[in-house]
């Protein structure tokens, strides 16, 4: 059996398919290895001269800082993130979807505005970090785990869930940080998957309730309630009134019944996690296998984490169902580079260090 994978006749290297040591001859590659190299690395099947592009997936995944010889070990030692031209090419690798004839369906819970949700959740959000504490500790009263008599009259009630975050104060009024968290949280406020929302803040914090109300459109009502600390004596008090606020909206949250609904309600979100040298090649494809699936069937997928892509958008805008999709993602890209500049980061922050344990070296490699 192979102790490597090749994954596309022009790659510059091959992937171990388990730990090689120092002689191992790649059979089929005409290359001896040079060096202990771990599971999911990669090893250089031909000669690389310092500065050329290396390529997996024949996609570029880096260039060299070295020249590498056959054999070697190809990891953060020899090989940088270096940014490349891409063509772009929008919709000229675009398919049409095939459509099942007959959608399957999912039992499914109808909100009053039409949307379809999937879970049946309370949710106690925070405008600032401050109010996490007290969040936690109202959401953590209905655990069905630590008091089961909480939830015992409502069974249609999936449970309590706090949503809480670090941010909120201390930050510019009119800045990106603080828009970017009121609309964080207003899509919380809005997801079908919430039958109710309780929102706690502190009283004094830069992220005023009444101002994210109104950046997000959202208006108080039965089923969004909001109060501060300061407005309620203290964080016991808090807690007190919160667990009362919720004990009412769970009246209402109750009320739902379950239905067969079309599956095109469906949303995945996809979310990198742990990813290592043979997620590319295992994992993805099998999600995306999956998503191609739920697709035909009328659902939709996103990719949740956009800067992921960076490198690989190029593949991305060849299947855009038009010009002005292409060029959407790519204004998020070019967002995200000037975001990084202007905080003086980089885009190669990322892979994480167990990524590069795992195998992966640079955003490039990642992203495919």
């Amino acid at each position: 059996m192979s102790v490597f994978i090749r994954i596309h006749p022009a790659d510059d290297v091959v992937i171990a398919k388990q730990q090689l040591v120092g002689g191992t001859r790649l059979e089929g590659e005409g290359v001896t290895v040079a060096g202990l190299i771990p599971p999911g690395h990669k090893v250089a099947v031909r000669a690389i001269r310092a500065g050329q592009p290396v390529r997996r997936y024949n996609q570029i995944i880096g260039t060299a800082k070295t020249d590498i010889a056959p054999g070697q070990h190809v990891h953060t030692h020899n090989l940088e993130f270096a940014s490349f031209a891409r063509d772009y090419a929008a919709g000229t690798g675009t398919q049409p979807t095939e459509y099942v004839a007959e959608p399957a369906t999912f039992m499914g819970i109808v909100r009053p505005d039409g949307r379809v949700a999937t879970r049946n959740y309370l949710g106690v959000l925070t405008s600032v970090n401050c109010s996490a504490t007290a969040a936690r500790a109202i959401a953590d009263h209905f655990r069905r785990d630590v008091n089961p008599r909480a939830l015992e009259r409502f069974p249609n009630v999936d449970g309590v869930v706090a949503l809480t975050h670090g941010a909120g104060c201390a930050t510019a009024s009119d800045g990106e940080p603080l828009q970017i968290l009121r609309r964080t949280l207003g899509g919380y406020a809005r997801h079908a998957n919430f039958a109710g929302v309780l929102m706690v803040g502190l009283g004094c914090e830069t992220n005023q309730i009444d101002g994210l109300l109104a950046q997000e459109g959202l208006h108080e009502g039965p089923q969004l309630q909001t109060f501060s600390i300061q407005d309620s004596g203290g964080t016991k008090k808090t807690v007190a009134k919160g667990i009362e606020l919720v004990e009412w909206m769970l009246e209402e949250a109750n009320r739902v019944q379950r239905q067969p609904v079309p599956a095109r309600h469906l949303v995945v979100g996809l979310q990198c996690g742990g990813s290592d040298g043979y997620s590319g090649i295992s994992a993805n494809p099998a999600l995306g296998a999956a998503v191609d699936r739920l697709v035909r069937h009328g659902g939709t997928a996103i990719l949740s984490e956009s800067p992921e892509v960076y490198g690989g958008e190029h593949l991305l805008t060849r299947r855009a169902v038009s010009q002005a999709v292409a060029d959407k993602l790519v204004a998020r890209l070019k967002w995200w580079e000037d975001y990084t500049a202007r905080n003086g980061g980089e885009m190669d922050n990322n892979p994480s260090a167990g990524n590069k344990a795992g195998g992966l070296t640079t955003i490039l490699e990642k992203s495919l």
